[in-house]
C-alpha cells in the first residue's frame, strides 16, 4: 500500500478544514500553514506549523514537511511563492496562477487581452490621474471603486452613489496601492461554476449554480439555477476557457454578472469556495475531493450531481449565539460546523439540503440555519 501524498495547505481556515475532512478518502495527509493553533482547521490536520502566509521562512518550512503546496486564500506573497517554485517546490496552482485572484488588475487586463467578457474598467494607481474624468463622465453611474489586492466578501469594495464619494474613495485607496474602477452593470442575478482541472491538463466542470448575495458575501447558493440552458452553456465555454489560460492545477470558482446583454466575468477563487459547498451532499465526487486529488497529480473524480435539488445556507453569527444542536436536530439538515467561536458577523458554518422539492430544501436550510443564529431569510 502507497503511503499518502502530503498536502501542504497554506492557510488554516474552514476551506482548510473541510479538505482535511476528505483528506483520508483520496489518500491524502493534510499539513497547515495556520497562524494560530486555534485555527479552524488544526483539530483535523496531520500536522501543523505556525507562521505568516508572506513569510518565506514559513513557506519553505511547510515544503520540508509536504509534497506539494496549495491554498485555503488568496492573502499571500507571489514574489515568495515564485522564490519557492524556483527552488523546486510544487505549488499548485502556482504563483502565476494565483495572479488571477490575487490581483483583480492583473486579472482584468489579462482577461480583456484575452476577449473575455468583463465589465469597461480603468486600472490606476494615482488618484489625479487624467483619465480618471473621462472615463467617469462616460458611464451612466458612478463606477465600483475596488482595491486590486487584498479583498473578499465585499471587502476593499465601495458602492459609491455620486461622482464626489466616487472621488474621495478613489483617493483613499490610492493611498494604499492599486485601484480598479469598474462599471456597474445592470445585474439581473449572479451565477457561479465550479470547475477542475488536473496536472495532466483534464476539466471536470460543475453545473452553475445561483448564488444569492448579502451585503458583499453570499447567503444562499442554490443547484439548479434558473439561469436558461443557453446562458449555462455559454458560462460552461467561458469557465473551461478562463481554466486553461491561467492553467489551473486544482479547483477554481467563477463568479458572473447575468445582465440583458449576457454573461459577464465578475470573480475568480482559484480554490474552493463557498459556492462549492453544496458539492458535499450534491456531487459524485465534491469541490474538496477533487481539489485534493488534482493537487496530488491525481486523476480527477467526477463532478456529475447526485441530487435533483440543492440549497446552501451560509451560518454568520448574529447578534447572539444561536445553538448547532437545535441546528443538526432538524430532519434534513446537513450541517458543517467550521469550528470557530462566535461573533456577530463571522461566517461560522454552512447548512445543506437536498431532495426532490427546491422548496422544501430551500425551507429546511434555512431552518437549520436560523436556528444556528443566521439572519432569517425574511431580511434578504
Amino acid at each position: 500500500m502507497s503511503s499518502p501524498i502530503r498536502v501542504g495547505v497554506v492557510g488554516a481556515g474552514q476551506l482548510a478544514r473541510m479538505m482535511a475532512e476528505t483528506a483520508a478518502a483520496v489518500g491524502v495527509e493534510i499539513v497547515l500553514l495556520a497562524t494560530s493553533h486555534d485555527d479552524a482547521a488544526v483539530a483535523l490536520a496531520h500536522q501543523t506549523i505556525i507562521g505568516q502566509p508572506t513569510s518565506l521562512d514559513a513557506l519553505r518550512e511547510l515544503s520540508r514537511h509536504c509534497d506539494v503546496i496549495t491554498f485555503d486564500h488568496e492573502l499571500v506573497s507571489l514574489p515568495a511563492l515564485a522564490e519557492l517554485e524556483a527552488e523546486g517546490v510544487a505549488v499548485r496552482p502556482s504563483a502565476a496562477t494565483l495572479a488571477y485572484s490575487v490581483d483583480k488588475a492583473i486579472q482584468r487586463q489579462r482577461f480583456e487581452a484575452a476577449g473575455l467578457p468583463v465589465p469597461r474598467f480603468l486600472v490606476i494607481t494615482d488618484e489625479h490621474d487624467d483619465r480618471i474624468e473621462d472615463f467617469l463622465h462616460s458611464l451612466p453611474a458612478p463606477p465600483v471603486v475596488k482595491t486590486a489586492t487584498g479583498g473578499y466578501d465585499g471587502r476593499g469594495v465601495v458602492i459609491p452613489d455620486t461622482l464626489d464619494e466616487c472621488r474621495s474613495a478613489i483617493a483613499e485607496r490610492c493611498a494604499s496601492g492599486t485601484v480598479v474602477l469598474e462599471e456597474r452593470v445592470a445585474l439581473q442575478m449572479e451565477v457561479a461554476q465550479m470547475v477542475v482541472r488536473s496536472v495532466a491538463g483534464d476539466i471536470a466542470l460543475y453545473p452553475v449554480v445561483t448564488t444569492v448575495q448579502v451585503d458583499g458575501m453570499c447567503a444562499e447558493v442554490n443547484y439548479p439555477t434558473i439561469l436558461g440552458d443557453e446562458r449555462c452553456a455559454q458560462a460552461s465555454v467561458l469557465t473551461a476557457q478562463i481554466a486553461e489560460l491561467v492553467d489551473l492545477v486544482g479547483v477554481m470558482a467563477v463568479e458572473y454578472f447575468v445582465t440583458p446583454e449576457g454573461l459577464w466575468i465578475n470573480e475568480l477563487a482559484i480554490r474552493p469556495h463557498n459556492s462549492g459547498h453544496w458539492t458535499i451532499e450534491g456531487c459524485a465526487t465534491s469541490q474538496f475531493a477533487n481539489h485534493l486529488l488534482a493537487v496530488s497529480g491525481q486523476t480527477i473524480g467526477d463532478t456529475s450531481p447526485i441530487v435533483a435539488n440543492a440549497v446552501m445556507v451560509n451560518v454568520v453569527g448574529g447578534p447572539t449565539p444561536g445553538s448547532i444542536e437545535l441546528a443538526t436536530a432538524v430532519p434534513g439538515a446537513f450541517v458543517h460546523d467550521y469550528g470557530k467561536s462566535w461573533r456577530p458577523g463571522r461566517k461560522l458554518g454552512h447548512v445543506t439540503a437536498v431532495g426532490d422539492d427546491f422548496d422544501a430544501a430551500e425551507v429546511t436550510a434555512w431552518k437549520s440555519a436560523r436556528a444556528y443564529g443566521t439572519q432569517s431569510q425574511e431580511t434578504l
